[in-house]
């Protein structure tokens, strides 16, 4: 069993997702020993692009604080060795298709296996392309996340069927960003991918910030996936960030492992 599958034979997993190098590297690591430490499942690592399409102002701000920090690529997997040292929760990159591309694809993947990342998320690959990047995962051991939206209902059963790691149910139309409320019938999405391929994890993502939230979207999947809420906590607390996200996410955790 993968790390990633293990994260979801806990219970329900609660995934922060941060952007590496906001406001520099030396705040990520600390922000993520901090909620390795306050009860994550798995993180997402979000490697910074300056055209960031599936994201939405907060997420946006946050990636180009990181490059004007100057965050490259390769520094962010000496961050990911350093923190194999003492951080053995699965780790995943989310990023874009532009950012393999440009480093090789076969390079930057052979890295990703080489200093202990599990998988990856790349939001703007549609289920119809991945044979550009599956293969090459495959070959060297990491999961490529598929992603489900409320209008992919049509395609949802094919892209279970050859899901990998975890399936990335967006709850909402649009871009990440913290919501008020979430409206789609995520219980419909995620019973066609368990009708597909019920071995697979769902873990819901895009819009969720409060423990309330957090909750409700567990109980209808396997997981919550919160980015936005804790890079605006980031942004306030900037070096000074790490305990405030620890607090945060140890609060969701125990809210998403109450139901």
């Amino acid at each position: 069993m993968s790390r990633i599958r293990e994260a979801f034979a806990k219970g329900k997993a609660f995934i922060p997702f941060i952007t590496c190098g906001d406001p520099d590297l030396e705040t990520t690591a600390r922000v993520v020993r901090a909620m390795a430490k306050a009860g994550a499942d798995l993180i997402e690592l979000g490697i910074p692009f300056s055209d960031p399409t599936a994201e939405g102002p907060v997420i946006q701000a946050a990636n180009l604080r990181a490059l004007r920090a100057g965050t490259t690529t390769d520094r962010i997997f000496d961050l990911v060795r350093d923190l194999r040292r003492d951080v053995p929760l699965p780790m995943v990159f989310m990023t874009y298709a532009n950012v393999v591309y440009s480093y090789g694809s076969e390079r930057f993947i052979s890295a990703c296996a080489d200093i202990g990342i599990d998988g990856l998320i790349l939001p703007d690959v549609p289920f119809e392309e991945k044979a550009e990047f599956d293969p090459i995962c495959r070959q060297y051991g990491l999961d490529l996340m598929s992603l489900i939206a409320p209008t992919s209902e049509a395609r949802i059963a094919m892209v279970a069927r050859e899901a990998s790691g975890f399936v990335y149910v967006v709850s909402s139309l649009g871009v990440t960003g913290v919501r008020s409320e979430i409206t789609t019938d995520i219980g419909a999405m995620v019973r066609l991918v368990r009708a597909a391929n019920p071995d697979i994890p769902c873990a819901v993502g895009f819009g969720i910030s409060t423990p309330e939230q957090a909750a409700a979207m567990a109980a209808l999947s396997d997981g919550a996936i919160v980015g936005s809420a804790i890079v605006k906590l980031i942004a306030r607390y900037g070096r000074d960030a790490a305990p405030y996200v620890g607090d945060y996410v140890s609060a969701m955790k125990a809210a998403v492992r109450s139901v």
